[in-house]
């Protein structure tokens, strides 16, 4: 008998079914200690009342506490940023939707979204310029590309762009944009008679305006707005140099579409915990409803689905850390991975009977939030049609 096998096994952890704790690194533990701790203390107290408003009020300081803690760009390099791993940034997004979707949506749009294209496309100006505050939380950012009428199609575009002498003139709607009303710089995508360009546009420019969008029923607790340009003149130095086309806001795209992934699993194991000590507590016919065979099925599934969305987002992670994960890995992630999670928020709330649709749970916000999720950086029907695409060679977009 080799020494290994006479090794004990560890005990089972009901909360990491599957080890996969074992396969992080301790700093990787650290950062998601301290990510959950932060979100634990100032989001979790107020996040039922914040959604009961509609509102998510002190945004300016929960960010300037995001960046304080390192999660705002986190996986960028300078500036400010943490330089952290895809894997470490994953983490961060698990921990702050598990806590409200709104809340990672913040830090997604400002660093996947806002930042990553300054980062990865803007010039050395634009980087010096923005990237330190916005790492900090002082500025707050947000991403134009959806429309009111163009969405998982953003080559038909209507926001335009013009050339003035060597100034630009930006003109257009944006829709459905997170952070737009407290934003401080908006990197927006038009049409141009060179092609689609970005460009880095600080809000207070005149002919710039950000509506808040009002009576949304997912994702309350998070400021959702409209872009209004109105012959916004910008210089020439406003543009993001170094892409064209539909490249640029496609690869920022992907970029917030790996951090989903981690996060969707976060609103999944914070409606699975609540189903789990709720079923230990509740009793119907003399005994915990846990102790029922059809409630332990479902638990029993749920874990299966919500580890393994763990996992998959984990071996994701590795692969965006080895610059080797592809586009359409991040589409199976992300549509496998958000759909099992509202499946276990609504699973979840059969559990919990009544008390299920309450807010006093976090089960019924959850399963709202990623409606929403569900939609945005890409739709179920796109996804798939980019596995399809990818399976089969046959483009069925057009």
């Amino acid at each position: 008998m080799s020494a290994r096998s006479r090794t004990p096994l560890p005990p089972f952890d009901p909360t990491d079914p599957l080890g996969i704790d074992d396969l992080l690194e301790p700093e990787d533990l650290a950062i998601r200690e301290t990510v959950r701790t932060w979100a634990a203390d100032r989001v979790l107290p107020h996040i039922a009342d914040w959604y009961e408003k509609g509102e998510l009020p002190g945004i300016r300081d929960l960010a300037r506490e995001l960046g304080s803690i390192g999660a705002l760009g986190m996986s960028l390099e300078g500036y400010g940023c943490a330089g952290a791993s895809s894997v470490q940034y994953g983490l961060a997004c698990l921990e702050l939707e598990a806590a409200d979707s709104g809340i990672r949506s913040l830090v997604s749009v400002q660093g996947s979204l806002a930042m990553y294209a300054i980062h990865r496309f803007g010039s050395e100006e634009q980087k010096q310029r923005w990237l330190p505050g916005m790492a900090a939380g002082e500025i707050i950012g947000c991403f134009g590309l959806t429309e009111p009428d163009h969405g998982s199609d953003p080559a038909g575009m209507r926001t335009h762009a013009k050339k003035d002498g060597t100034d630009w003139v930006l003109t257009g709607r944006k829709m459905w944009i997170t952070n737009g009303s407290v934003a401080g710089v908006a990197v927006v995508w038009a049409q141009t008679d060179e092609g689609i360009r970005g460009f880095v546009v600080p809000t207070e420019t005149p002919g710039f305006s950000a509506p808040e969008i009002k009576h949304k029923w997912s994702l309350r607790a998070s400021v959702t707005s409209e872009l209004v340009m109105d012959e916004v003149r910008l210089p020439a130095d406003a543009v993001l140099p170094e892409v064209t086309g539909l490249k640029g806001p496609l690869s920022c795209l992907s970029h917030a579409r790996y951090g989903i992934v981690w996060g969707a699993m976060g609103a999944a194991r914070s409606s699975f915990e609540a189903a789990v000590e709720y079923s230990k507590t509740r009793e119907q016919f003399g005994r915990p409803i846990g102790g029922f065979q059809l409630t332990q099925a479902k638990l029993a599934d749920m874990a299966v689905e919500l580890h393994k969305g763990i996992l998959l987002a984990h071996h994701l992670g590795r692969r965006l850390d080895a610059g080797r994960l592809r586009p359409e890995q991040v589409s199976f992630g992300k549509l496998n991975n958000v759909r099992e999670a509202i499946e276990i928020c609504r699973t979840s709330r059969t559990i919990l009977g009544a008390n299920g649709i309450s807010l006093e749970y976090p089960v019924m916000r959850h399963a709202t939030n990623l409606e929403s999720v569900l939609t945005y950086e890409g739709t179920v029907e796109m996804h798939q049609l980019v596995l399809g695409k990818a399976l089969t060679g046959l483009d069925a977009f057009r």
